[in-house]
């Protein structure tokens, strides 16, 4: 199922984005702290089974990034716009996971401190991995309490915080992966990107749209946290009542008001796929192209193969396989779903 804004370009003209001048300079800015991620085309298994022999299918495999998650792009580049007396307070983030762990290693790399609120459920290696940077790990039982303890630490304790999605500096870090994209595959008829607040594909889309116009941009929400599509539908950044979804990294309870913006300017559609259809995602990357993928990496091939399939049949398209943060045995478990 889909929804589309028809009027969204004319609506939102004037709201500010990203533009082109600012994301090449944050890719200056950026320079060797973040990978350049290479793409890959698809040419095994499921593609060439169930699409047309003329589809043409590429990842862009950010989850090779540092930290193993694109996040890393705009935690660098909120954390680098902080003075002396802001790094001296230190950070704090809210995430269940991807953002945890970019928001570690990024205070550590600008010599600030972190303290990082995470609901219960989350992964026991990213939860690791964020401790293992040096930094503080608080739990919540939600993430919508998750949410409510880094504003609090904010206004407690003066730490700065780094938003998992929203916000122009996260954008502009994110914009930096359409930018590396539209170099490495020129002439896409469509880009397929993850959704969890947004501002993945707010980036990207920016990037993307500014770049070559023509190309469409699909991003991808689970049913169980599509706070996206619902905002689109309402016109305003709307608000979950709660997440029900295995992919963590996209249950962010709300959309906010620039990432939503921003996607109503550059995103053609939103798109909602199954719990299920991500688990045969992470099956196909798997088996294929012997990928590990988290969920949250999975949902635009399951987009693909699912309701985009006949759109994008014959197409020039690729696909964001956006993280890896996952333990083994929650892995096999989600893939052995995908493969039944």
């Amino acid at each position: 199922m889909s929804f589309a804004m028809p009027d969204a370009a004319a609506s939102v003209a004037s709201a500010p984005y990203p533009t082109l001048d600012e994301v090449r300079r944050t890719a200056a800015r950026l320079g060797d702290k973040v990978l350049r991620t290479p793409v890959w085309r698809w040419q095994t298994g499921i593609v060439t089974e169930a699409l047309a022999p003329a589809t043409e299918v590429w990842l862009k495999l950010e989850l090779f990034q540092r930290t193993g998650t694109f996040k890393l792009r705009g935690a660098l580049n909120c954390i680098a716009a902080l003075d002396e007396a802001a790094l001296a307070r230190g950070v704090v983030a809210a995430s269940a996971g991807n953002h945890a762990m970019a928001v570690a290693h990024a205070a550590r790399a600008a010599g600030t401190t972190a303290k990082l609120a995470m609901p219960r459920h989350a992964s026991p290696a990213r939860i690791a991995a964020c401790q293992a940077d040096g930094a503080e790990v608080l739990l919540t039982d939600t993430i919508h309490d998750a949410f409510a303890l880094a504003h609090r630490l904010v206004e407690e304790e003066g730490r700065t915080l780094v938003h998992p999605f929203d916000g122009p500096l996260t954008a502009q870090g994110t914009a930096t992966i359409g930018l590396e994209l539209m170099e490495q595959v020129p002439e896409l008829d469509a880009v397929v990107v993850p959704v969890g607040g947004g501002g993945l594909c707010a980036g990207i889309a920016a990037a993307v749209k500014q770049l070559r116009p023509s190309c469409q941009v699909f991003g991808i929400e689970p049913f169980g946290a599509d706070a996206m599509y619902r905002s689109f539908r309402a016109g305003e950044p709307a608000r979950l009542d709660r997440v029900d979804t295995i992919a963590d990294s996209l249950g962010a309870p709300y959309s906010l008001p620039y990432s939503f913006g921003v996607c109503r300017r550059f995103v053609d559609e939103i798109v909602r796929v199954w719990d299920e259809e991500m688990c045969r995602g992470m099956h196909l990357l798997y088996r294929d192209m012997k990928l590990v993928a988290e969920p949250a990496a999975a949902a635009a091939t399951a987009a693909l193969l699912g309701p985009l399939r006949g759109r994008l049949d014959g197409k020039r398209v690729a696909l964001i396989v956006c993280g890896s943060n996952i333990d083994s045995q929650r892995f096999a478990e989600l893939v052995a779903r995908g493969a039944a």
